[in-house]
């Protein structure tokens, strides 16, 4: 059961890894390149159509599976490998902690400013550049809790 539970920890946070890094490193910039009012209107369509189950589901295991490797104990695994799945499991909570804490209410105050009167330039420039650093880090901190889980799994 515990080896079953690390190696769907290092799924789900592969998974949530590998969609972060996609946004870092292919749609973001492509989103970059757009006017203002494109990009503002691309971003809240990404932003209402992200947060559904299937993603849900992936956002919320990396951090609960993590844990839960970590709480059931495994007849030979050292305790490298113990403090490596705890340590995976602290940078998965950082990562949500930004999200939640950073990324969500500036995707919340986004849709918020969505009205006839809105100025798409202004709108960016108070979204953009504090997203994409919010979203650097939460990358890192999912990359790095991969990482980790990986090396407790093959370790």
């Amino acid at each position: 059961m515990a080896t079953l539970l690390l190696a769907l920890a290092v799924g789900s946070t592969g998974l949530y890894a590998g969609f972060l890094l996609i946004f870092l490193t292919g749609i973001m910039p492509a989103l970059g390149r757009l006017p203002d009012a494109a990009f503002v209107t691309a971003m809240r369509r990404i932003n209402e159509a992200v947060p559904r189950a299937v993603f849900m589901t992936v956002f919320t295991a990396s951090a609960v599976l993590p844990l839960l490797a970590y709480l059931v104990p495994v007849a030979g695994r050292t305790g490298a490998q113990r403090w490596l799945v705890l340590a995976g499991f602290v940078c998965a909570v950082l990562n949500h902690l930004v999200t939640v804490v950073g990324n969500v209410p500036l995707n919340t105050a986004l849709a918020a400013a969505e009205g006839a009167d809105e100025d798409p330039a202004a709108t960016r420039a108070a979204f953009e550049g504090r997203w994409n650093a919010h979203h650097r880090t939460r990358t890192a901190l999912i990359l790095v809790s991969f990482g980790l889980l990986t090396a407790a799994a093959v370790g």
